[in-house]
């Protein structure tokens, strides 16, 4: 039955400018965007439907109103004149997927444990990326938190959760969500999502989401039926419309995304998010989405610090101003650059788009130095310039990474890096990662050297499986060693449940890996404990080429008592009788002690010689070691000039 209009008349102060929130006593209220429908309806799943008010003026083409409903109660909504029904476009969760009714739920009925946490900033910070679906094996939030204590204990400060909005099917990496206020069902109830955030603050862990505002999904995408200016043709977006942030009736969609931002931090207690592929944001206005994005992120943490990470193929400095200096306010950016370098230097391989990196000491010293390599330079995969100045960028504001979602993805099988190069040189590159001055990511099981593949995958009806298949075949042959794959159907079916079993990590490996495990636990205690590594180059930062294939890195500290030197070497045994560079030279009165070495065998590695045997040079073959000033133990020999007198 339709019940007769009712006018607006909230007990709670709403959280969000849209969607249904629940006002007590049996009673919800519900605001919705729907300017080409003339007439709303709001359907239970019993049959009751109450006609939402048209709102006038400014808010001309909301509708809005109070029904009986309650958390837990499902709903649609109806235009008067159709008998379709539709999910809410600020849905809090859809129980049964994109396509089906949406649910009612009280964000204030959760029992917080976590009121004396602040939040977090950049600096200091260890990232850890990890997809729930795939992370342990159950692939729900549950069974993630509980091995957040362990994550804790390894020397993660920060879990970065792939997306998580609903998206169509039964698995997926969550980049086509559709419904951007819904934690996706499949991983469990918003409320688990809730309980994962309060177990992670009480681990010492702050978490932050990956979001998604560059496109939609193509399956379970309904705002076209309450509004076609969700999307514009204004701009081209590499994976489907483009979304209206600055065209006609732009402003709602602009506040359904920017209250998006606020509402993963305000009702879920969220340490920051990680906004996904920001090239594909296009937005003129005053002022742009990204920096609408961060302010609201900040206003909803209150007291609290949140830190704001982008992706942006294009290097964009300007994300990364400060708002008062016409910037966008965001904290970090990642820095491709880096990892592309040094899988150049690890495999030798520099093909597609890793064809304008060598790996060569010079690069990673740069890459150490200034965050991207690339900074206004001509890239010649992309024929083009690629990059802005960041010469004036804290070291902190780049997140490096050896690996990510994207780029064990990108290869062949979904090979870890691990498995693309040798244990040792491996080993080495982690150092430079672990210790390195920018802000280090890792992703799931690569601290255990994780045997699970990561590939992608996505459960889509038949004809779009296909074309997924088909794009996915096609992005992969720009690398000539993958081509003859594609070509031969070789490659791992996107579509396939067996693919996105295979991707789910088996963290029994923490103990069969263990000198893998071993190896990422002593960095992160060194970088944590050791004050010079800790203050990631704020003191001041250098590097130096040693030969073809190594490098020094030296930390420094205001009176150079506590400089902190990391050598790395790609390639064969180094041995020297002299190094003219000062950064090799020691404080006076104290001599280099080895501090640590990536050959120890608990890492298995082949142990390390003297570094400095009859005072000469000498650096293992594929290793990197970390030397600190001590006493001087040995008298060095007195050597007689050539020109001495008669």
């Amino acid at each position: 039955m339709i019940s007769s209009p009712l006018q607006a008349t909230p007990v709670r102060q709403r959280r969000l400018p849209v969607g249904a929130e629940y006002i007590g006593e049996g009673r919800t209220h519900v605001r919705v965007w729907a300017p080409c429908m003339g007439r709303v309806e709001v359907v239970r799943e019993d049959g009751a439907s109450t006609e939402l008010e048209p709102e006038d003026g400014e808010h001309a083409g909301y509708f809005s109103g109070e029904i009986d409903a309650q958390p837990g109660d499902l709903y649609r909504f109806k235009p008067v004149e159709d008998e379709r029904l539709y999910p809410d476009p600020a849905s809090r969760f859809q129980p049964q997927g994109p396509h089906g009714p949406s649910e009612v739920i009280d964000p204030a009925s959760f029992s917080w444990t976590d009121a004396a946490w602040r939040g977090v900033s950049l600096e200091g910070q260890v990232v850890y990326e990890l997809h729930i679906g795939t992370f342990a094996r159950e692939g729900t939030w549950a069974a993630a938190a509980r091995e957040l204590p362990e994550l804790a204990r390894v020397g993660i400060t920060i879990v970065e959760v792939m997306p998580v909005a609903e998206f169509e099917g039964r698995f997926g990496w969550g980049y086509d969500g559709v419904d951007l206020y819904a934690p996706s069902h499949l991983y469990g109830r918003p409320d688990d999502f809730r309980r994962f955030v309060d177990a992670a603050h009480a681990a010492g862990i702050a978490v932050i989401l990956d979001v998604v505002y560059n496109h939609l999904g193509p399956v379970g995408n309904y705002l076209r039926a309450f509004s076609p200016s969700y999307v514009t043709e204004r701009y081209d977006n590499e994976w489907g419309d483009a979304l209206n942030f600055d065209g006609d009736d732009s402003g709602p969609v602009r506040e359904l995304f920017v209250s998006n931002a606020g509402y993963w931090i305000d009702e879920f207690h969220l340490d920051g998010l990680r906004l996904d592929a920001t090239q594909q944001i296009f937005d003129r206005s005053p002022e742009h989405l990204l920096a609408a994005i961060s302010r609201r992120a900040r206003a909803a943490a209150g007291d609290r610090s949140v830190v704001i990470v982008a992706e942006n193929e294009t290097q964009d400095t300007r994300l990364v101003r400060p708002l008062e200096e016409g910037g966008y306010g965001i904290d970090a950016l990642w820095n491709d650059d880096f990892h592309h370098s040094a899988m150049v230097a690890l495999t030798g391989r520099s093909e597609a788009y890793y064809s304008d990196t060598c790996g060569t000491p010079q690069e990673l010293i740069s890459a150490a130095k200034y965050g991207f390599l690339f900074q206004g330079q001509y890239y010649h995969w992309q024929r083009d310039v690629r990059g802005t100045p960041a010469l004036h960028l804290p070291q902190a504001s780049f997140v490096t990474f050896l690996q990510n979602h994207d780029q064990v993805a990108n290869s062949a099988h979904g090979q870890r890096g691990h498995a693309l190069t040798s244990p040792s040189r491996w080993r080495a590159m982690t150092a430079l990662l672990l210790l390195g001055p920018g802000t280090p990511m890792l992703f799931q099981g690569q601290e255990f050297d994780a045997s699970a593949p990561f590939i992608f995958f996505a459960d889509f009806e038949r004809e779009l499986a296909a074309a997924v298949r088909k794009g996915r075949g096609e992005f992969l042959s720009q690398f000539p060693s993958v081509a003859p794959l594609v070509q031969d159907g070789a490659l791992d079916d996107p579509g396939a449940e067996t693919t996105f079993e295979r991707c789910k990590l088996n963290l029994d490996e923490r103990q069969t890996h263990a000198s893998a495990y071993a190896l990422h636990i002593d960095l992160l205690r060194l970088r944590r404990e050791d004050a010079t590594f800790r203050s990631q180059g704020r003191h001041g930062f250098d590097g130096a080429v040693l030969s073809a294939s190594a490098f020094v890195l030296r930390f420094f500290t205001p009176d150079h008592e506590d400089d902190r030197v990391l050598v790395v070497n790609l390639g064969a045994d180094l041995r020297r009788t002299s190094i003219a560079d000062p950064l090799l030279a020691p404080a006076a009165g104290t001599e280099w002690s080895l501090r640590w070495s990536s050959e120890d065998p608990a890492y298995g590695g082949s142990g390390t010689p003297p570094i400095q045997p009859d005072s000469q040079w000498f650096f293992p073959a594929e290793s990197a070691v970390v030397l600190a000033p001590g006493p001087v133990r040995h008298m060095r020999p007195f050597l007689v000039s050539v020109h001495r007198s008669p």
